[in-house]
Formats: structure tokens, C-alpha cells, sequence
């Protein structure tokens, strides 16, 4: 009696269909196309940065008569509060306009890839382009003013990277959100916003009550008055309260980025 064999054929791979690739991999080649996108601006943005803590610190110096220690204190601490979110306000809203209008946004978007990872990996690249603002200011400051720091060193890296991701993802949400040149509008009037008329580089006292607290919601104040904790930490003290504010505006810039992404068309 013969014996019965069935044979099957091996199983194939449909042509063009990509291997799996894990997150982190895919993280790491998205990064490098984000840093890639942003290295022909990043001396730019390092000559701004300087540029806006001279501008900041000793130019506000300037519109103050005989500027006492206190006061250039509040206003040297101030700067790098300013510095971050232009970075993540202006600069951020403008290269992500710049893509859409390009293209390359849309290309990314059209990748087989987790659309969380393609804001990871753009948030990542300008987390770093904005931290080294904080040193920036700090020793224009010293420079001009020539008084000492007392670091709060766990609570100044954690403020500075919570504003950096703050600012940033606020930003891109406003870049996403809005037509290309209108998203561009609204970061120049934010930074005037923040630099002219938030009690970042001036006390909040100085503002009408009403308008005080505006600032008890939006996330300028908040952020200077933590980043300030860290960086004088025997003349100022944190707030729990300033933590929600920017946890708050930073989980809604997330949101709102993600949803944009994961949007189809």
C-alpha cells in the first residue's frame, strides 16, 4: 500500500509589502531626518537666542534707571523663559508652516509609520535646540549684571525641559491647526504677547488685576515663575498650581497635535 505524502509550498512574503521595524528603530531614522530638516537652521537659531538674551537682559536694562540687584535678577531670570517659547512658539509654527507648504509634511504623514512617533521625533530635535537658551542667558547675565545663581538643579532641568516640551507642542499644534500663513501670524504676535505684555521679565503686580489673572491660566507666568524657582532658588519658591497650568497646556498641545496627525487627508 503506498504511503500518501502531502507537500506544501512554503510561504511567501507579498512583493512590496516593507518588514516590520520596530518603534525604536523607526524613531531613530525619523529622528534623523528631523535633525537633518532643522541642521541648516541651527547655527541660525543659536545667533537668535544670543541675540534675544543681549536684547532681553541688557536691553530692558537699559529702559530701567539705575536698575537695582532685585530687579536685574527678575528681569535676567525672566529671559530664558522668553528664549524657550520663541523657540517653541515662532520658530517651531514657522518650520512646521514651511513643510506644509512644501510638502514634506505630507510625505512624512503618507510614511507607514506610528503618527506619535513622527511628533516624538520633531519635539526631541527642538527640546534640544531650545535648552541651550537657558545657559545663553545665564551667562549674558552674569556678564552684565554680575551677580551669582543659586541652582535648584533637579527642579531647573525639570522646568526647562517641561517649558521646552510646553512651548514646543503648543506651537506645533498652532502650526497644524491653522492655514501655513496664518499660523505664522499668530506666532509674531504671541512672542510680542509674551515678551510685551506676560510678567515674565517684569512682576506680575505691575498688570491690572484683571488681567493677572488671565495669567493664572495662560502658561507664561507659570513657566517663568518655576524656571525662576530654579535658578534663584534662595529669593524664589515654585507653585504646585504653576505645575498643573503647564501640564495642562502640555498635555492639550499633545492632544491636539496627535489628533491633527492621525487625521486622514
Amino acid at each position: 500500500m503506498s504511503e500518501l505524502t502531502v507537500s506544501t509550498s512554503p510561504v511567501r512574503v507579498p512583493t512590496g509589502v516593507p518588514p516590520r521595524i520596530g518603534h525604536w528603530t523607526t524613531y531613530r531614522t525619523l529622528l534623523r531626518w528631523a535633525t537633518a530638516q532643522v541642521g541648516a537652521m541651527l547655527p541660525l537659531v543659536i545667533v537668535v537666542q544670543a541675540l534675544l538674551a543681549a536684547g532681553i537682559i541688557v536691553g530692558f536694562g537699559l529702559l530701567i534707571p539705575d536698575i537695582d540687584t532685585p530687579t536685574a535678577q527678575f528681569l535676567a531670570t525672566g529671559a530664558p523663559t522668553v528664549l524657550l517659547m520663541v523657540v517653541g512658539l515662532v520658530i517651531v509654527p514657522q518650520g512646521v508652516a514651511q513643510a506644509r507648504t512644501s510638502g514634506t509634511y505630507t510625505y512624512l504623514r503618507m510614511l507607514p509609520v506610528p503618527r506619535p512617533l513622527l511628533l516624538l521625533a520633531d519635539l526631541t530635535v527642538w527640546l534640544l535646540v531650545a535648552l541651550p537658551s537657558i545657559a545663553v542667558a545665564v551667562i549674558v547675565a552674569q556678564l552684565r549684571y554680575g551677580f551669582g545663581y543659586t541652582f535648584d538643579w533637579p527642579l531647573l532641568v525639570a522646568a526647562a525641559v517641561l517649558i521646552a516640551v510646553m512651548a514646543t507642542s503648543v506651537g506645533y499644534a498652532i502650526a497644524v491647526s491653522l492655514p501655513p500663513l496664518l499660523a505664522q501670524l499668530v506666532s509674531q504676535v504671541l512672542v510680542f504677547f509674551v515678551m510685551l505684555f506676560s510678567p515674565v521679565t517684569f512682576p506680575a503686580a505691575q498688570l491690572p488685576t484683571w488681567f493677572q489673572s488671565v495669567h493664572d491660566v495662560l502658561p507664561f507666568r507659570p513657566a517663568a515663575d518655576l524656571l525662576r524657582a530654579g535658578l534663584l532658588t534662595d529669593a524664589y519658591s515654585a507653585s504646585w498650581r504653576d505645575l498643573v497650568v503647564l501640564l495642562v497646556w502640555c498635555v492639550v498641545g499633545l492632544a491636539v497635535s496627535i489628533r491633527a496627525l492621525m487625521r486622514r487627508g
